[in-house]
């Protein structure tokens, strides 16, 4: 093993305690649930990583944003360490958003999306495939329900890995699914190991387009395809706009991102690692009567059934209430780790940048492409 192999074991073992001394070594389910279970003082540490790495975009400068874009593992990974379990409570194992039809409840959606990404990428049955940046494996599994590929999940954040093994297992996908700690600009795959890769509202966490790309198109069989859903700013962004930026800026901060690129970024980092681009599209301005940030608006009156309900009613001025005044009382009586609060805080910073950047048309969660790797 070489110097840089064994630095790199170092780092993820590194994060495996880290993340076992925060959450605890058994899975468990539910919001309150998982809140006890963390360690205080881990939980502290975590928390201060985390909003050290921000300042109001007021006052933010080029070097706090190089700063964030060297640091990107560490803000990632705290981030995710902190936010995975509202997540869940909120939104359910598929951290992405879709696009809804008329009368289409919300999970119902969610898999379309991902069946729509599989679907245009080309993956069946028999396939070996990538999902770069996992999460806890909700798409993992729907895909592999759905083509009978073989998915393995590449993720650096050591609690949503093992959460993706506990999930996977559940629903009896333990030999077509596997789930691997690893950091996607230095993947721990040989040359053309895959058949197909994608990913979902994920690269966007990479400090750079090419970095990201790159090690999927290296990884990738010639004539293999990479589908994926991109965070992107769109070409009506305009970055000394002070209010384009406070918008972008609390995208960033309220969702673990170094920095936010525009669409044609994207692109040109496609073509430059050596991709041959079969089809892009903004699958968020294509015209739908639902938009796609209805339950973050807390719109009740775009649910179809009672779980729609529940996961917008979270998102309502009153669910936010209560969900900040439960973690403050779970705080106050030592059943949550200090720092809960300002969790939930910068969770609702995402929210309201993320609806204003979509009404104003400055950023999109659903930029799709499919590319090519040539033969």
């Amino acid at each position: 093993m070489t110097s840089s192999e064994n630095t790199v074991s170092a780092i993820h073992a590194e994060d495996i305690a880290f993340a076992r001394a925060l959450h605890g070594k058994e899975i468990k389910t539910g919001l309150i649930s998982n809140l006890k279970s963390k360690n205080a003082d881990v939980h502290n540490v975590a928390t201060d990583t985390y909003l050290k790495m921000w300042k109001k975009a007021e006052n933010e400068t080029k070097e706090d944003e190089d700063q964030r874009l060297d640091s990107y593992t560490k803000l990632v990974n705290s981030y995710y360490n902190l936010a995975t379990d509202f997540y869940e409570y909120g939104w359910g194992t598929s951290f992405h958003f879709c696009r809804y039809y008329p009368g289409e409840e919300f999970f119902r959606a969610i898999a379309r999306h991902e069946h729509y990404l599989a679907a245009n990428t080309g993956i069946k049955k028999g396939m070996k495939v990538l999902d770069v940046g996992c999460g806890v494996g909700g798409p993992a599994r729907e895909i592999a329900h759905f083509t009978g590929a073989h998915i393995t999940g590449l993720n650096n954040n050591a609690y949503q890995v093992e959460r993706a093994f506990h999930y996977a297992a559940k629903e009896g996908l333990q030999n077509q699914t596997n789930f691997i700690k690893g950091n996607f600009m230095e993947m721990p795959f040989e040359d053309n190991s895959y058949d197909a890769v994608y990913a979902i509202e994920a690269t966007c966490h990479a400090p750079t387009f090419e970095g990201v790309y790159g090690e999927i198109f290296r990884v990738l069989k010639p004539g293999g395809k990479f589908g994926c859903y991109e965070w992107c700013m769109t070409d009506d962004y305009d970055a000394s706009n002070p209010k384009h930026h406070e918008i972008g800026h609390g995208i960033e901060r309220g969702n673990g991102i170094p920095k936010m690129r525009p669409t044609a970024e994207c692109l040109q980092a496609l073509k430059n690692v050596g991709f041959e681009i079969e089809l892009h599209q903004d699958m968020a301005d294509v015209g739908d009567s639902i938009a796609w940030y209805y339950p973050l608006e807390g719109d009740l009156r775009k649910c179809q059934t009672f779980r729609d309900y529940v996961t917008t009613l979270a998102m309502t001025r009153l669910g936010r209430f209560t969900t900040t005044n439960m973690c403050r009382v779970l705080e106050k009586i030592g059943l949550a780790p200090k720092g809960t609060v300002e969790t939930q805080k910068f969770l609702e910073v995402a929210a309201d940048a993320l609806v204003a950047g979509a009404q104003q048309n400055l950023f999109t969660p659903m930029f799709f492409f499919v590319v090519r790797k040539p033969l």
